[in-house]
């Protein structure tokens, strides 16, 4: 089948030789789980729990706060040890509910076993919801959003993100190699609720035994399986769209613009579970890796588990850790400490040691042009970082700094070192305090 990809950026080494091969093992339950109101785009969640409570796995312990919002289950069966705020991934503390896990890992009695059949749109969507489905690529937009768009807007086309281009993570790869039963049960649930047949899983040909296995378990399913050249950054929505279907999402608009929708495949387990077995939102595939990890693996891991307890089931650190990064090395974020706990948009955890990171420090631009060159959304990046460094906001919008999807091609290839994602970072964040104030 002929490999389809997008114009614009780059192949950096993959470095997933560390996990690939490694099969998906489940990670034993910590002493105590640090679980975040905030854990997706939108509202945070609000605690309706006390210190003291017993809970169930799978039990609400904070309640959604508006439609861009979903509720965060207790993760497994314990006390309620603390509500209160807790080091966040996002690099400050914010609410969280800690609970001390009684071994028994019990589900709550009134989750039930459902028959998709028997449900209407509505009736999917509200089970979707309310087990507390976001985007497993890390995006984490809750999915029940994404799967209502106005009436004007026709979606004839559902997209599945298989890419995981991202250097070293390779949790998506095993979940689609072992199973694929619960991706395709996902992908079946989402074309009902969407009213369409028309399905596509992007996948990258650096994974040729997941387009393989794919392709003949989804054949009977009239889903197709579209192998795409090797290309950062093709999962993010806009570029993978434009790589299987030939179509551009408009600047400063959405999917749905061009009669799209696109899922992880890991939220589409998680719709299966949440469906077909009544399971919220409370594990996940992650990857636990980087040079600074003795044995990587790929961990199915409970929502709340201190990264620090992930990095010792995997036989430790080698080494001085210099960096921590939550997701992938390209558009992960930095974190302050492995105390930090994993939560729903935890694809990987990634170490690296001193030795490891470059140190070349940042000199003049020397207007080579690379940055333009790579820029998946062909935007200019260091005219718009240089406006944002002299604080000229209006500039840097008339450049179009909001499109940008902040994923590092740009400061990747740039000879000078330029932290270019930062300086648009920073324009965007001056763009939006701007617009917020008219």
């Amino acid at each position: 089948m002929k490999l389809k990809s997008f114009s614009g950026g780059l192949h950096p080494p993959d470095s997933k030789e560390y996990s690939a091969h490694k099969p998906i093992e489940r990670c034993p339950l910590p002493e105590e789980l640090i679980i975040p109101a905030a854990q997706h785009i939108g509202a945070p969640a609000d605690i309706c729990v006390a210190v003291g409570d017993q809970v169930k796995k799978g039990q609400v312990v904070a309640n959604a706060k508006g439609f861009v919002s979903v509720p965060i289950h207790a993760s497994t069966s314990g006390e309620v040890i603390a509500v209160e705020p807790r080091l966040h991934p996002m690099g400050r503390e914010l609410p969280a509910v800690v609970i001390k896990p009684d071994g028994l890992d019990q589900w709550q009695e009134s989750l039930r076993q459902n028959d998709p059949e028997q449900f209407d749109v509505e009736g999917l969507k509200n089970l979707i919801r309310d087990a507390g489905i976001v985007g497993m690529g890390g995006a984490t937009f809750p999915a029940h959003v994404k799967l209502s768009p106005p009436k004007e807007k026709t979606i004839d086309t559902l997209i599945l993100n298989g890419v995981e281009c991202e250097p070293f993570l390779t949790a998506d790869h095993r979940l689609m190699l072992e199973e694929s039963e619960r991706i395709i049960d996902g992908i079946n649930i989402l074309r009902k609720v969407l009213g369409i047949d028309k399905a596509i899983i992007g996948i990258e040909v650096n994974k040729p035994d997941a387009i393989e296995k794919l392709t003949s378990d989804c054949a009977p399913h009239n889903i197709q399986v579209q192998p795409l050249k090797v290309r950062y950054p093709q999962g993010a929505e806009k570029q993978l769209i434009n790589a299987c279907t030939g179509r551009q999402v408009p600047s400063g608009g959405l999917p749905m613009d061009c009669g799209v929708v696109v899922q992880n495949v890991g939220t589409a387990a998680a719709i299966s579970d949440a469906v077909r077995l009544g399971r919220p939102l409370v594990e996940r595939v992650a990857t636990i890796t980087g040079p600074g990890i003795v044995e990587p693996k790929n961990l199915r891991i409970t929502i709340g588990t201190p990264l620090q307890y992930l990095v010792d089931q995997c036989g430790g650190l080698n080494g001085e850790p210099a960096k921590i990064i939550m997701g992938g090395p390209m558009m992960g974020q930095t974190q302050l400490s492995l105390d930090v706990p994993a939560i729903r948009g935890t694809s990987g955890v990634l170490l690296f040691r001193d030795e490891d990171l470059p140190k070349k420090p940042a000199g003049p631009c020397i207007r080579c042009g690379r940055c333009i060159g790579v820029c998946p959304i062909h935007l200019q990046p260091t005219t718009i970082a240089a406006y944002a460094r002299l604080e000229m906001i209006d500039e840097a919008e008339n450049y179009n700094a909001l499109d940008c999807i902040e994923c590092g091609c740009c400061t990747y290839i740039c000879p000078a070192t330029l932290p270019l994602v930062q300086s648009i970072r920073h324009a965007k964040g001056g763009i939006m305090a701007k617009r917020r104030k008219i």
